[in-house]
C-alpha cells in the first residue's frame, strides 16, 4: 500500500483521537506467561536490527535464542504510517514516535503497560518516564526506547563549513558551491515537518510570536505553510524511506536535507562526504515509544521484548547504529560501539534543546481561541506536496 493511501488513512484516526476523550477500559496484563512464538512489530527503519547489514549491530538473535520468539518487522516511514498499521491490526509493538503515540492512546490502538512487569523500567531517564506523548492521567501507554534530534545533513564537498540555518533548504539561494539549492534539497514527507517550518520562523519572524511550533494559531499556522509552499518550488524529493534518501545523497545530486542521524551514520560508513548539524534555530526531535497494541496476539512475547529493548548493552548498540540517545543513562557507559563519547556527541546534554514531535491539539495552553488541529496539518501538507 502506497504512503499517500496510508496518510489517507491515517486522516479518520488524526479526527477520532480529538473527538473523544474515553480510553480505553482493559485492565493491563497481570503477569507474564510462556512466549506465544513469535512477536510483530512496526518499528523506524534501524530501530530493530539483527546483523543482516552490519554483524556488530544485532539485538535480534540473542533474543529470540533466550526467549523462542521471532521477531518480525515492519518498517514505516512516517508517523501517519504506523498509525495507519496500528489501525488496520496484526502488530503487536510500535515503535511510535510523539506525532503518534497519543492518537494512538486516544484512538484505543495501544493499552496501558503495567510497568512492575518491566523490571528495567527503574532504570528509564527519568526526564522520560512520564512523559506527556505516552502518559495520560498518570497511566504508562508505553516505554521509552531512543530520542533524538532531526538533524540538517550536508555535502561537505558543497559547504566547506557547516551550514548555520535551516534557510538552506527553505529560501532559495546559491550555496557555497556556486550553484542555486533548487533541486538539490530534500524535506521529510510527513504533516508535522511543518513544525520545523514554524520552529524556523521563531527565529526568522519573531513579529509572529510563535513559542512552540505544535501549538500554531491560523496566522502563524498561515506563514509556516506559506514557507512550505515556497520550498516546494526547491524540492527534489520529500523522503520517508530512510534507504532512498541515503542513495539520493549517493546518486541523485542532493547535498542537503533534514534527516535522521541514521542516515548520517550509513552515508559516514560507506566514507561519503557527508556530516550534520543542528543550525542556530534549533531543531525538532523525537523521544520513541514502545507501545503495546490493545488486541496484541502475543502479548507474553511483547512484553519480554519490552524488558529486552531496555537492556544496557541493546540500549547502547542501538544508540551506536541510529546515532541516537539511550533512554536508559547507564547505557552511555561501557559500550565498545557506542564509546566513552558517544552519547555525549548524540545529544544527550541537548535534551532541554530540542522541541519534541507531539500530537498538534486544537484545546492548547499558548492560544485559548484554539490551535489548528492536526487533522488540518495532514490534508493541508498532501496538498503542498501536491504543487497546491
Amino acid at each position: 500500500m502506497g504512503s499517500r493511501l496510508r496518510r489517507s488513512l491515517a486522516l479518520g484516526s488524526a479526527l477520532a483521537v480529538f473527538c473523544t476523550t474515553t480510553l480505553a477500559v482493559a485492565a493491563p496484563l497481570t503477569a507474564i506467561g510462556a512466549g506465544e512464538g513469535q512477536v510483530d512489530i512496526v518499528a523506524w527503519a534501524g530501530y530493530v536490527e539483527r546483523g543482516d547489514t552490519d554483524k556488530a549491530y544485532d539485538w535480534v538473535t540473542g533474543f529470540e535464542k533466550e526467549t523462542g520468539c521471532k521477531v518480525n518487522v515492519k518498517i514505516a516511514g512516517t508517523s501517519d504510517e504506523m498509525v495507519a498499521l496500528m489501525n488496520e491490526g496484526g502488530f503487536d509493538l510500535v515503535t511510535a514516535s510523539g506525532d503518534a503515540s497519543l492518537r494512538l492512546i486516544y484512538g484505543k490502538r495501544v493499552q496501558e503497560i503495567n510497568t512492575n512487569l518491566v523490571p528495567s523500567w527503574k532504570t528509564v531517564d527519568k526526564r522520560l518516564q512520564d512523559a506527556p506523548w505516552f502518559t495520560v492521567d498518570g497511566k504508562h501507554y508505553g516505554v521509552p526506547y531512543q530520542w533524538g534530534p532531526n538533524v540538517l545533513a550536508y555535502n561537505t564537498e558543497v559547504f566547506k563549513e557547516p551550514p548555520k540555518s535551516w534557510s538552506v533548504v527553505f529560501e532559495p539561494q546559491t550555496l557555497p558551491d556556486g550553484k542555486p539549492n533548487k533541486g538539490r534539497v530534500e524535506a521529510y514527507d510527513g504533516p508535522i515537518y511543518i513544525a520545523d517550518a514554524a520552529l524556523y520562523l521563531m527565529k526568522h519572524k519573531p513579529e509572529l510570536g510563535i513559542k512552540d511550533p505544535y501549538q500554531l494559531n491560523e496566522e502563524q499556522y498561515k506563514a509556516a505553510t506559506d514557507l512550505l509552499r515556497g520550498q516546494r518550488q526547491l524540492v527534489v524529493r520529500y523522503w520517508h524511506d530512510a534507504a532512498v534518501q541515503v542513495d539520493d545523497f549517493i546518486n541523485e545530486g542532493v547535498v542537503a536535507s533534514s534527516t535522521w542521524p541514521f542516515q548520517v551514520n550509513l552515508l559516514k560508513s560507506q566514507n561519503k562526504p557527508i556530516a550534520s548539524v543542528i543550525p542556530e534555530e534549533g531543531a525538532t526531535g523525537w523521544a520513541d515509544t514502545t507501545m503495546l497494541h490493545a488486541d496484541a496476539a502475543h502479548p507474553n512475547c511483547a512484553y519480554k521484548w519490552i524488558e529486552h529493548s531496555l537492556n544496557k548493552k541493546a540500549q547502547g548498540d542501538l544508540a551506536a547504529w541510529f546515532g541516537s540517545v539511550p533512554v536508559v543513562p547507564a547505557a552511555c557507559e561501557g559500550n565498545e560501539l557506542l564509546g566513552a563519547e558517544g552519547c555525549k556527541a548524540n545529544g544527550f546534554d541537548n535534551f532541554d534543546k530540542i522541541h519534541f514531535w507531539t500530537t498538534p491539539r486544537q484545546q492548547c495552553t499558548d492560544h485559548p481561541e484554539g490551535c489548528v488541529p492536526y487533522l488540518r496539518w495532514t490534508t493541508d501538507y498532501i496538498a503542498i506536496l501536491g504543487g497546491r
